[in-house]
């Protein structure tokens, strides 16, 4: 038997390569982790915006998740932009039916040019379906937001926000405090009791396309390679600096962060 650790990743596809499952495969390949997928919607898009988004049949989703999953199986897996409610209530169908133990949900909504991700009427059946099952969530501060319908904009509202959406059945909570204003950012991991603070220097840079899905993928293979979630989370933000201070330099607009980058 293989012993080689395996994440799986049920997002977009983004054209361009900077984001979605093209983002999480190169990151669990950097990681040394055997990655597969499930395609939700294929998006056609580049650096400067999102031009198209079409959604996949549910069925489609569903069947790519049983067969992958009855076969090769997961060490750990995660969801990106799911995009409507059918496809949220399929996906958490599969990750009970199949115990998905390490799940991974990045809250995915709006694209980094203003593009909607995720349908309004999905945010409901994303919070009654999908975070109960998940391990832990990874919001931005506008996701969360809309997580819980509060507005976010010191530490202190970051911490209530990473309560309201534990509540909501996530074991565990990261919030991710890019958004604030300040040289060095923050993010908050919430267990039910206590916060844990990480923090580093802010980068300047345009090119941070694929943020959220490089770092939650880093988590994901970090996991599935059965590290503790502290040091899961530590190691995938240390890739993520990393993947942002050399991005690249692709594309006119933002373009997506290096996913050759190391953490050792």
């Amino acid at each position: 038997m293989s012993t080689v650790a395996k994440a799986m990743t049920i997002a977009g596809s983004d054209s361009g390569g900077g984001a979605g499952i093209q983002a999480d495969l190169k990151t669990f390949h950097q990681l040394g982790v055997y990655g597969t997928s499930a395609i939700t919607a294929v998006t056609a898009q580049n650096t400067l915006g999102v031009a198209g988004v079409y959604p996949l049949p549910t069925e489609a989703v569903t069947q790519q998740i049983r067969e992958v999953l009855r076969d090769i199986g997961a060490d750990a897996a995660k969801t990106g932009m799911l995009f409507d409610a059918a496809i949220i209530r399929a996906v958490a169908e599969e990750v009970r039916a199949f115990r998905l133990e390490k799940l991974v949900v990045d809250p995915v909504m709006v694209a980094k040019g203003g593009a909607k991700l995720l349908l309004d009427e999905a945010i409901d059946a994303l919070k009654t379906h999908l975070l109960p099952l998940a391990e832990v969530v990874t919001p931005n501060l506008p996701e969360a937001e809309c997580l819980t319908g509060m507005t976010i904009r010191t530490p202190a509202d970051m911490r209530e926000g990473a309560k309201a959406i534990h509540a909501l059945g996530a074991r565990h909570v990261l919030m991710k405090g890019g958004h604030l204003d300040g040289e060095e950012i923050v993010d908050m991991l919430y267990d039910g009791q206590a916060f844990y603070e990480m923090a580093h220097s802010r980068i300047h840079t345009r090119h941070t396309h694929g943020t959220g899905c490089t770092f939650s993928a880093a988590l994901t293979a970090e996991l599935a390679k059965g590290k503790p979630l502290v040091e899961a989370v530590e190691r995938a933000n240390r890739f993520i600096v990393q993947a942002i201070a050399t991005a690249p330099q692709i594309g006119g607009g933002h373009g997506p962060t290096n996913h050759w980058a190391t953490i050792e």
